[in-house]
């Protein structure tokens, strides 16, 4: 059965995945994808990640929050790799804003993304308070040398303030100078959207891409085994102004590392 963004995403299935998309950089993981084998050995899954081939990593999930974010970092320059962004819940920035910037900093990021925001936001009122929250924050960060973006996932797009869905709503008030978006491209297709034409719509203001693939049934699988034409969306990359690409899959199944490794060597193939 398709409907909905599945059937949107199979629409983007043009055959054989091809080499047709610009570069965005190196390749990411958010550690969210492998959170189960984070969590316990987090210096032993950078090593893995890195193993694969990955450069840039995202934090998110597994604990990482409470970690020894020193020790975090001298493994990632020991492996070369990066954290540009980090993924911080909207009330950590809310509340412990300083713990936050200071984290940040131990781990190299320059851009702290929100990446979730529960059910009582999602009303029309809350929803735009939240927005004005978002700006302040991104002010405060700007002041300290770091960016600010949100995470979508499908509620923005299903859900309404009136005319308007809550996407329409953060991309009208959130300030475009300040607040950037990190697109995740299933959950944008899963909700009904064509990523192509958010990408048109938002130029220079996608900071990154999260990168997932989805089966013609409308589950997450790794990249390459789904119905999502990563390459024609990497056509716009230039006119979004996009700086990193993570793989995530919020479902990933154990033992994790087959999944992205797919997603690594597919994207790899695409010149992503």
């Amino acid at each position: 059965m398709l409907a909905g963004g599945a059937a949107l995403a199979a629409a983007f299935a043009a055959g054989p995945l091809a080499a047709r998309g610009g570069p965005v950089g190196r390749i990411g993981l958010q550690l969210y994808t492998v959170r189960e084998l984070f969590a316990p050995d987090p210096i032993g899954t950078l090593e893995k990640v890195a193993a694969i081939g990955y450069r840039e990593v995202e934090y998110g999930g597994g604990g990482y929050e409470a970690m020894d974010h020193a020790a975090l970092r001298k493994a990632m320059d020991r492996l070369g790799l990066t954290a540009p962004s980090i993924h911080v819940g909207y009330d950590a920035l809310a509340g412990r804003f300083d713990e936050t910037v200071a984290m940040a900093r131990t781990l190299g990021a320059d851009t702290i993304v929100v990446p979730w925001m529960e059910e009582k936001f999602r009303a029309a009122a809350a929803w735009r308070g939240a927005v004005a929250d978002f700006n302040r924050f991104a002010e405060r960060l700007k002041a300290v040398n770091l960016g600010f973006a949100y995470h979508n996932h499908d509620f923005e797009f299903t859900h309404r303030d009136g005319d308007r869905t809550l996407f329409d709503v953060l991309i009208a008030e959130g300030d475009p100078e300040l607040l950037g978006i990190e697109l995740d491209l299933f959950w944008a297709v899963k909700a009904g959207q064509d990523p192509k034409a958010l990408i048109d719509r938002l130029p220079g203001r996608i900071y990154a891409y999260h990168v997932k693939d989805m089966t013609a049934e409308g589950a997450m699988t790794s990249v390459g085994k789904g119905v999502i034409d990563f390459a024609d969306v990497f056509t716009l990359n230039e006119r979004a102004g996009v700086k990193h690409l993570y793989v995530e899959n919020d479902q990933s199944p154990a033992p994790y590392l087959p999944d992205i490794t797919t997603s690594f060597t597919t994207l790899s193939r695409l010149g992503a």
